[in-house]
């Protein structure tokens, strides 16, 4: 039985008089038989065929140090996809040379497909000669259609691939773009080292801070590149595991906007604000907010021409905010989210949120990629072309892979069982549909708890400083870093303003690492503290 969400949603423009264009969205899942999961993947594509490179067949990564991103959940695999015949290939990376094994069965890696070839950039995985994991700084280039047509044939492919090493390609959880014929590396952050979420000094980890503006110098036979511009900006560049999506800006023009993304310099919280990225440089978009779909997801950009706006579709993932029964919740653990929301810039630049009222079907879509279909009308940067969609429903793309949570916040329990790696393929169709109801922006009236918790390190009492905008219980809620309840206090029919609360911790608390969290009826703040 064919089961579909349905995703409703307007696109609007006021001129003389109001017009409206309306459209349907539909998820249709699909299941291959024994397809497994994988999240954090390169992908290329011929022909309706899909090539996955590396990424995790595991979920999220777990907190016990020896087991974060283990060798055992590396993708050692070549793997095809038919979409449409329902199958799937696969070859093991062993015919490769090491420096090819290692960066392809890696994760996070940045990638872009130019005709028949995909260029992969960077990655962090297992290397051999050190008995660690790295950040790898190779470029390497993809025969697509070769390496799809050798891994359904049972065929060698050893010679589709060649690789070049330089340090500004040692990135992982960037993004690699292209403006007309200039690509562009954005973001990241060079990670070497065993992960250990614990905070130990097991590994290093340097943001990039910077957009690399480059030329791809590539005749077939020999592949080299030539650089163009360094763009640094240790404030607002500093970021990572976000969307850079490609767009069509309002002059008509080629562009890329940086989405949010990890984490801001003086903060462990998302970026709120965007970068918007053009031929000339780079812009940062201040009067805008994004409050879901923080951390990287499936995306689709959709530009209509007639009416100049642009719409960039975010499917689920992580996020600090979330919607619960029309509120607005803020969430400093910035949890999974099951959130779709489109961003519209419209003619004259300005932005806009919108949530759609329909909902991903689980906490899906955390490190997933949505796959445009190459028969659909799409502009060559791949981003769709809404005034060629019609009334007739039409497949534009799947959404494939990323993180499956069983809740929102698993981060402090997780053990390795509370998420997996999602199998499902969800086809993406669009359909004109006037009678589709007007989307409202998100209220941007936002309460907050604001909350402070001083001193910290703390030894046997805090204040704790808050703000209410509205009447409500307040929870103080004590966890231990493995996110175990430590102890809990409530305080009753707190009235609207600013409040401070002494905290007496327990004796029988040890030294270490706690989570405080303060929460409301519509908000939850959570912050560190260190007990001495």
């Amino acid at each position: 039985m064919r089961k579909t969400l349905y995703i409703l949603f307007t696109l609007t423009q006021f001129a003389t008089t109001f017009a409206q264009t309306s459209f349907e969205i539909s998820l249709d899942p699909i299941n291959i038989s024994n397809l497994g999961g994988i999240q954090s993947f390169a992908f290329g594509q011929h022909d309706g065929k899909w090539l996955i490179i590396g990424g995790r067949l595991d979920g999220l990564h777990r907190r016990q140090p020896f087991a974060s991103f283990d060798v055992a959940g590396n993708n050692n695999k070549l793997i095809v996809i038919d979409p449409v015949a329902q199958k799937s290939w696969s070859a093991p990376l062993t015919s490769l040379s090491v420096a090819l094994q290692e960066q392809l069965s890696s994760t996070n890696m940045e990638f872009h497909q130019e005709g028949t070839t995909l260029y992969i950039i960077g990655g962090y995985g297992y290397n051999n000669a050190s008995a660690s994991r790295k950040t790898f700084n190779n470029l390497t280039a993809v025969d697509v259609p070769m390496v799809i047509d050798a891994i359904i044939n049972n065929k060698t492919f050893t010679s589709y691939f060649r690789q070049v090493s330089d340090n500004m390609f040692a990135i992982t959880g960037g993004h690699l773009k292209k403006i007309d014929s200039t690509y562009y590396l954005l973001g990241g952050n060079k990670f070497d080292g065993n992960y250990n979420p614990m905070g130990n000094a097991t590994y290093t980890q340097v943001y990039t801070d910077a957009i690399y503006k480059f030329k791809i110098i590539d005749t077939d036979t020999s592949l080299s590149f030539s650089l163009i511009e360094t763009m640094k900006d240790a404030a607002n560049l500093h970021r990572r595991d976000y969307n850079a999506v490609s767009q069509i800006m309002p002059n008509g023009a080629e562009g890329i906007t940086m989405f949010s993304g990890v984490f801001q310099p003086n903060v462990d919280l998302p970026f709120l604000n965007c970068v918007n990225v053009d031929n000339s440089g780079y812009k940062v978009n201040n009067d805008f907010n994004q409050y879901y779909n923080h951390y990287h997801c499936a995306v689709l950009p959709a530009y209509s021409k007639v009416n100049n706006e642009m719409h960039t579709i975010f499917f689920g993932g992580i996020a600090q905010y979330y919607d619960s029964a029309e509120v607005l919740i803020k969430d400093d653990d910035v949890p999974f989210v099951k959130t779709i929301a489109r961003i519209t810039r419209d003619e004259n630049g300005t932005m806009t949120e919108y949530k759609l009222p329909i909902e991903m079907p689980q906490y899906l879509g955390a490190s997933a990629e949505f796959i445009p279909v190459q028969t659909a009308p799409y502009y060559s940067n791949e981003v769709l072309k809404l005034d060629n969609i019609g009334q007739d429903s039409v497949l534009v793309g799947y959404i494939f892979g990323g993180i499956s949570s069983s809740d929102k916040n698993i981060f402090f329990i997780n053990s390795g069982t509370q998420s997996q790696a999602n199998s499902v393929i969800y086809a993406v169709y669009l359909t004109n549909n006037d009678k589709a109801s007007i989307d409202k922006p998100i209220n941007k009236n936002l309460a907050t708890l604001k909350m402070s918790v001083n001193p910290n390190p703390v030894s046997d009492k805090i204040e704790i400083a808050f703000v209410l905008h509205h009447k409500s219980d307040v929870n103080i809620i004590l966890f231990d870093a493995n996110g175990k309840m430590v102890e809990q206090q409530k305080l009753a029919n707190q009235l609207p303003g600013s409040h401070t609360f002494s905290y007496k911790l327990s004796r029988k608390i040890a030294s270490g690492v706690y989570f405080i969290t303060l929460e409301s009826d519509r908000e939850k703040v959570t912050q560190k503290i260190v007990v001495q």
